[in-house]
């Protein structure tokens, strides 16, 4: 039968902790005990050697070896025997230079060779040995033995019994398990704190379920498809899923780095670096506007996320669109309706030739209106943008007008951007100069080169100098939001889209009241085909005093 482990992170860190603070005190009481053990043996052999020294200084004994033969009750035995008494020693040996014994603990070994070669003190050297003897194994030192005149005579050889040196080692063994057994306590302690407190913070979860929770955050951060950024507080890039990158133009090398680093200045940036709040925020970035959403964290930091609705935006502003033209084609019912009327008037009343001039007048002046814009602007999406605009200023008693100079040829890189730009203004235009006198908004459209210029006049109130930068500001405005989508987007796209290109977005005052907002878009057009005919394009039908094109007048 197979015997499972805990599960539970809880428990085996536990476990683990417990088994390596058991380990390292383990090694370590005995790398402990070891070097004890040497540091008992060095000392009983330098206490044996000052033994030995002390000894071979008394004269008498190199005297008594000299003179008298080896006795167990001669002097030399006499003497060594009080020195081993008073010192502890488990003997003192003194030789002659034969190695015969004049002094042993065992009276019958004196005069006989002792049991270990005594060369090498006899030779003039000092030794420090462990060795086993006739007195079992012991820590001896051994000296020569000198007389007056410095001529070696024998030598002395001192031992401690090892059973003494074992003894101070068992007598701190408790001691040091008693301090090995509290560090011990100390670490599981520490390990049962340490454990417990990284169960909080995982849960109780197993590793397994802690992997697997790993993975499904993974696929499900680059599954959505919100963009998904997480920050440190230091306000450096933690996080960022895929359609974050793809949002914000991010990619992986980002990760790590400063905020300030890896986005340009902007409303973005503010939003996730949490220096404006506030729920659904809108923001510009690249051209595609998001709803921007920052949640602070319990460390400091904070995750965001990030929906793109660009799309959205200009569905709400094609709804936009659709309505006001809804309402232009319901007011022209009405203004045909009566046109009818009066048509199906002159002919009861037989006046066939008025009638027709009647009816070729009010074709006329719709199919000019078409003409006149074709002929200056050659982008048919454009134009047919501004035909319509016509219509719904008309409705709103606006007049809408081309500037003399307004001449686009057909070589726009991309017209659904210009399309952005110029309906976004002139919808500005038409609330501003709606309601005032002479209401009249006035587009000039022209080519430097390769660089598209665009110019939209109203004769609306205008705008302050405090207020010029803030309103290309995401979300700003001060009109009422419709209830479809929120206001405060539009001229900030503009910019956007300006900045996109290498341009620039600005507003001035309109010499008369009101204001102009100019828009540069550098290398908005491809280079002419080479041998191309002139791009002018026809001036005729409708013009206004000044070389204007009227588009629609209000009715």
């Amino acid at each position: 039968m197979r015997i499972r482990g805990p599960r539970r992170v809880f428990s085996q860190v536990l476990l683990a902790q417990l088994a390596i603070v058991t380990g390292v005190t383990a090694l370590a009481t005995g790398l402990f005990l070891a070097l004890f053990s040497d540091e008992l043996d060095e000392q009983a052999m330098r206490r044996a050697l000052a033994i030995a020294r002390t000894t071979a200084a008394e004269p008498r004994f190199a005297e008594g070896v000299r003179t008298a033969p080896p006795s167990p009750g001669g002097p030399v035995q006499a003497a060594a025997e009080r020195i081993r008494r008073a010192s502890g020693a488990g003997y003192v040996v003194v030789m002659d230079r034969r190695g015969v014994r004049w002094s042993h603990p065992e009276p019958d070994r004196v005069g006989r060779r002792v049991s270990t070669d005594p060369s090498a003190a006899l030779s003039g050297r000092e030794v420090m040995e462990i060795d086993v003897g006739t007195l079992g194994r012991s820590a001896r030192g051994k000296v020569p033995l000198r007389d007056g005149d410095g001529r070696i005579v024998g030598a002395v050889s001192v031992g401690i019994a090892y059973g003494n040196v074992r003894d101070g080692l068992l007598y701190s063994v408790p001691v040091l398990l008693a301090c090995a057994s509290g560090a011990l306590a100390s670490g599981a302690a520490a390990a049962y704190l340490v454990a417990r407190r990284l169960r909080s913070r995982t849960h109780d979860l197993s590793f397994t379920d802690i992997s697997a929770l790993l993975a499904e955050r993974e696929a499900m951060l680059h599954g959505i498809r919100e963009g998904v950024v997480a920050l440190d507080r230091r306000g450096r890039v933690r996080l960022a899923n895929d359609e974050a990158r793809r949002l914000l133009e991010l990619d992986a090398a980002d990760t790590g780095r400063p905020l300030e680093e890896v986005l340009p200045p902007g409303r973005v940036r503010d939003v996730l670096s949490g220096e404006v709040t506030g729920p659904d925020l809108l923001a510009v970035s690249g051209g595609r506007v998001l709803v921007a959403n920052r949640m602070p964290t319990a460390d400091g930091g904070a995750v965001a996320t990030l929906r793109d609705r660009t799309e959205l935006e200009l569905l709400g502003r094609e709804l936009d669109g659709t309505r006001g033209l809804l309402e232009a084609l319901r007011a022209q019912d009405h203004e045909h309706a009566n046109r009818l009327h009066a048509l199906l008037g002159l002919l009861e009343l037989g006046m066939h030739e008025e009638a027709a001039e009647f009816l070729a007048g009010a074709v006329g002046v719709r199919r000019a209106t078409a003409e006149q814009v074709a002929g200056r602007v050659h982008d048919p999406l454009l134009a047919a943008l501004l035909v319509g605009k016509a219509t719904v200023a008309a409705e709103r008693g606006v007049e809408l007008r081309l500037a003399p100079d307004t001449l686009l040829p057909d070589r726009l890189v991309d017209p659904r951007d210009l399309v952005t730009v110029v309906g976004n203004l002139v919808d500005n235009a038409l609330d501003a100069a709606c309601g005032s006198r002479g209401a009249r908004v006035e587009v000039s459209l022209r080519a430097e080169g390769r660089t598209v210029v665009l110019e939209v006049a109203d004769t609306g109130p205008g705008v302050p100098a405090g207020w010029r930068e803030e309103i290309f500001t995401e979300g700003w405005t001060r009109k009422e939001s419709p209830a479809h989508r929120p206001r405060g987007i539009g001229l900030a796209l503009v910019r956007r889209l300006a900045e996109r290109y290498g341009g620039g977005a600005g507003v001035e005052d309109r010499d008369g009241g009101g204001a102009v907002f100019t828009v540069v878009l550098p290398d908005a057009l491809t280079a002419p085909a080479a041998g191309g005919g002139s791009e002018e394009g026809s001036r005729g039908g409708g013009s206004a005093p000044g070389g204007g094109a009227v588009l629609g007048r209000p009715r």
